[in-house]
């Protein structure tokens, strides 16, 4: 006679998916107090397989492997399509990841349609709304196509049932975190609930060769929520990010089998939904005051696109015994670390001096090439002298003064000689290998002094 399983009981850390016999205040991993929940788990017996599948994959020679053309689907959202690498690839899994009400679902309706009139049927799958209201919403951005079937579900081993029996292009499943699998004892949005219905819909994707979208919630710091797990088993993990109370989103992509991690897309948000920017350089730099102390423009490249950002700071004298460093949109680490150099090489005296700074539009920046914008932003605040308005500012500040060389110097002049400007100040090292751009002269600086020069 069989014998019945034993049932055994774990502790999942629902912050990063460590697992433990028994319940612990604080996760050894990673640090974090209260995050272990109980669940139980059936113990696989030797041999066994799970999810139904048959004999195990032999090896086979890897010269055998037969290699064919990938197949992308395109969105017609040329921007989306741009940062998964020139469409959906067949058989893909791509996770989307933003802020509650940053227009994630927005973005995958409109991505939809577009897949619904070009390449035929596509089924959006949400565990947080009926199905009329994603119809209200779906109407009030014009986005309604017969070919679009939507569906309100949450269980997984019903959503992949669906698939099979309808055969969509593109599956969408909103969100990740409201799926659910009968076997696991733990609630929805767990760690264990979130791993299986991932592997699951992994599966079915990769069996299939149909893509699937999946929506993710982000925690406070911006991560996706769930273990890290999850980002290591999809093919693509896309950022969607964006000040709320800014109107343009940047789509953005941190891993990508199937492309390049270095584009974005940029898209403005409206009435009607998201709108693609075809030119964010001009987006950006619309309502750049003239005459202004305390604007610089750089040029940022995002993957192959370079944009031109406006940088600005505000220096005054600090009310409290403490000045105040507050930094949208940049490294706040190395602002402060410029200022420094600035003090030490510049004689500035910004000790007393609260340094606020932001980049316009809401963008954020990580790129060393904008140093030199940082810098000249700030010393224009800190004198009240204003930076020729006709002047793009490239380079990388050492910790010595010195401005070394950037990459791609020639593609970052050529967008500023499309957008109006005449001159651009840049690294000595670059205006020996740099191309001679039309319209654009090239002013080169070793040092910050030197470029302060140039510049007041």
């Amino acid at each position: 006679m069989a014998t019945a399983k034993k049932l055994k009981t774990i502790f999942t850390c629902q912050s990063c998916g460590h697992e433990v016999p028994r319940w612990m205040g604080r996760c050894p991993e990673c640090r974090q107090w209260d995050t272990f929940v109980e669940s139980t788990r059936t113990p696989s017996g030797p041999g066994s397989r799970r999810m139904g599948s048959s004999a195990p994959a032999q090896p086979v020679p890897i010269d055998h492997v037969n290699l064919e053309a990938e197949h992308r689907c395109q969105t017609s959202l040329a921007e989306f399509d741009r940062v998964l690498g020139g469409g959906l690839v067949e058989g893909s899994l791509v996770l989307i990841g933003g802020d509650p009400g940053i227009g994630k679902s927005t973005l995958m309706l409109q991505a939809l349609y577009g897949l619904a009139r070009h390449h035929g049927k596509v089924l959006y799958v949400s565990g947080e709304e009926s199905i009329r209201q994603i119809r209200l919403r779906s109407q009030r951005l014009d986005t309604v196509a017969t070919d679009m079937l939507v569906v309100s579900e949450i269980d997984v081993d019903a959503v992949i049932q669906m698939v099979g029996t309808h055969q969509p292009r593109v599956v969408v499943v909103d969100s990740i975190q409201t799926m659910f699998n009968s076997e696991l004892t733990s609630a929805p949005g767990s760690v264990s609930q979130v791993r299986e219905a991932t592997v699951r819909l992994m599966l079915m994707a990769k069996k299939t060769g149909i893509p699937v979208l999946l929506v993710g919630h982000v925690t406070k710091d911006g991560a996706i929520a769930g273990p890290r797990l999850l980002e290591h088993m999809v093919d693509t993990v896309l950022y969607f990010e964006g000040d709320r109370n800014h109107v343009f989103r940047v789509l953005r992509a941190v891993k990508n089998r199937f492309g390049s991690t270095n584009e974005i897309g940029v898209f403005e948000m409206r009435d009607q939904g998201l709108v693609e920017v075809a030119n964010p350089s001009a987006v950006f730099l619309s309502e750049r005051p003239a005459g202004a102390p305390g604007s610089s423009v750089t040029a940022s490249m995002e993957g192959t696109r370079p944009i031109l950002l406006e940088l600005q700071a505000l220096v005054s004298g600090t009310s409290t015994g403490t000045p105040r460093r507050t930094i949208l949109g940049l490294d706040a680490h190395r602002v402060a670390l410029l200022v420094a150099v600035m003090e030490k090489k510049l004689g500035l005296h910004l000790v007393g001096q609260d340094v606020f700074m932001n980049v316009a539009g809401g963008v954020k920046v990580d790129e060393p090439a904008v140093d030199l914008a940082v810098v000249a932003a700030i010393a224009s605040s800190f004198m009240d002298k204003a930076v020729p308005a006709d002047m793009l500012i490239l380079g990388e500040v050492g910790l010595t003064g010195e401005v070394r060389a950037v990459g791609h110097v020639d593609i970052r002049a050529m967008e500023a000689a499309k957008m109006g400007f005449q001159r651009c100040l840049i690294p000595h090292g670059n205006t020996r290998r740099m191309e001679t751009v039309p319209g654009i002269a090239t002013i080169g600086v070793r040092t910050v002094e030197e470029a302060l020069e140039n510049l007041f």
